[in-house]
């Protein structure tokens, strides 16, 4: 459980998704911000239950597929493997994005050698690459010391502002009445806080290779969501206060916590760029092991091309799902990002390959109360399986229209008819599929974590 929970945390990656999107979120609620933080804490757990719900009955390395599909059937089985792998590939590209731009920036503020992001990338994805196929221990472990390491330089820094900033120590950042903007403020702010959580769900797909999954990986969920929410808690506190509380230094600096510790540490704020390094490869290493699963499961189940299901005869590793899942990214990355900032396109990619994600948390919502209702009825708990799942609808329809609505600025005007063109072609693709076998039905979570 600690090793599924340790690489859930590294793929939720605390400091890359503190550093990039902190900014709007000051910008949004000022000095207030942190409440927007516990807002998107609560909505979480809300999702949190349903897949630990979901994974107390039906534990499978299919995660959203397997839950989605034993309540919908086949069809939109098939289309949610498509939308989910998709929506999990073009995440993961914003994080490969990273892992070199970040890596730049570091060589650059510190030698006087200039290395192209693009080539880093391609060294740490391939790199990560190794790892996963040598094993899920071993690139959980890689990737849970990762987060450890990175974790620990964070404490460390949050620490030190708080220290050197001791006289603005104050309730302020947790006051609504500190909000910039009240609670259109918070409003703004809250679907950018869900994002700085998206990999929470990362324990379910390993449920296979965990002991007692139906109990462990429901135990995964809720501590790698606690602990994150505390992080990020200390994390946006400390950097308040690193501002002495003012709201428009706070939202003019493009990353604030690295602007705070820099007027802290002098020369050792190398360690808070230090963290988010080690961040985007424990996100790169732990997301990839966990999402490129729910892409072989689906292959093993006939939902995907065969071959895509290929294990290593010496490590039992999934391989040609890991080819497919990182060859699609770096296709992603090197066609659409090549003259692009790598921060810039972080964003961009981040926020396509959250629509399709957060539509899957949706339904998968919309999908417990009716698998319990029909499955099992004898364990129906009214709390468990209608009201919190009901409320996990709420929480995230608010999010994906903020991601979706009309008026948004090119690039992202048309990331909703992308995503539209994406689910309409994973239809398109289930329902042939399903009329030339009428089996499928019967093999959609068919293969259960502690068979």
């Amino acid at each position: 459980m600690l090793d599924i929970a340790a690489s859930t945390m590294a793929n939720i990656a605390p400091a890359m998704s503190f550093y990039f999107s902190f900014a709007l979120i000051a910008a949004a609620a000022g000095v207030a911000s942190p409440l927007t933080i516990v807002l998107a804490a609560i909505a979480i757990a809300l999702l949190g239950n349903t897949l630990a719900q979901f994974s107390r009955a039906i534990p499978s390395t299919g995660s959203f597929v397997t839950f989605i599909g034993k309540t919908f059937g086949p069809v939109v089985a098939i289309t949610t493997a498509v939308v989910i792998g998709a929506g999990y590939i073009i995440a993961i590209a914003s994080v490969a994005t990273i892992s070199g731009g970040w890596t730049e920036i570091i060589i650059r503020n510190y030698t006087p050698v200039d290395i192209p992001w693009q080539l880093l990338t391609l060294i740490f994805t391939l790199g990560a690459l190794y790892l996963m196929i040598s094993g899920v221990k071993l690139s959980t472990k890689w990737a849970g010391v990762f987060f450890a390491f990175e974790l620990l330089l964070l404490v460390v820094v949050a620490v030190a502002l708080l220290v050197e900033h001791a006289s603005s120590i104050s309730m302020a950042p947790f006051s609504p009445s500190h909000l910039s903007k009240g609670a259109a403020g918070l409003a703004l702010g809250f679907p950018i806080a869900i994002y700085m959580f998206i990999g929470w769900e990362n324990s379910a797909s390993l449920a296979e290779e965990t002991n007692d999954p139906r109990r462990n990986v429901g135990k995964a969920i809720f501590s790698s969501i606690l602990l994150m929410t505390a992080t990020y808690l200390l994390l946006a506190y400390a950097t308040v206060v690193g501002f002495d509380l003012n709201a428009k230094n706070l939202s003019s600096a493009s990353v604030p916590f690295i602007a705070a510790a820099k007027s802290v540490l002098g020369v050792f704020v190398f360690l808070a760029y230090l963290a988010g390094f080690t961040s985007t490869l424990g996100a790169l290493i732990s997301a990839s092991n966990s999402q490129a699963r729910i892409i072989f499961n689906s292959a093993r189940e006939g939902l995907l091309p065969a071959w895509i299901a290929k294990v290593s005869e010496r490590y039992r590793t999934p391989w040609a799902s890991f080819v497919v899942f990182l060859g699609l990214t770096l296709g992603i990355v090197y066609i659409f990002g090549w003259r692009v900032d790598p921060v810039e396109f972080f964003g961009e990619v981040a926020t396509l390959g959250s629509i399709l994600v957060s539509l899957t948390y949706l339904v998968t919502n919309l999908a417990l109360p009716l698998y319990y209702h029909r499955y099992h009825p004898e364990e129906f708990h009214l709390l468990k399986h209608l009201i919190l799942p009901a409320l996990g609808v709420i929480a995230i329809a608010y999010p994906l229209y903020e991601l979706v609505k009309p008026g948004q600025p090119a690039p992202f005007s048309y990331f909703p008819w992308i995503s539209l063109g994406v689910i309409v072609a994973a239809l398109v693709y289930a329902l042939i599929l399903y009329r030339r076998d009428r089996t499928l039905g019967e093999r959609v979570g068919s293969i259960l974590a502690d068979d």
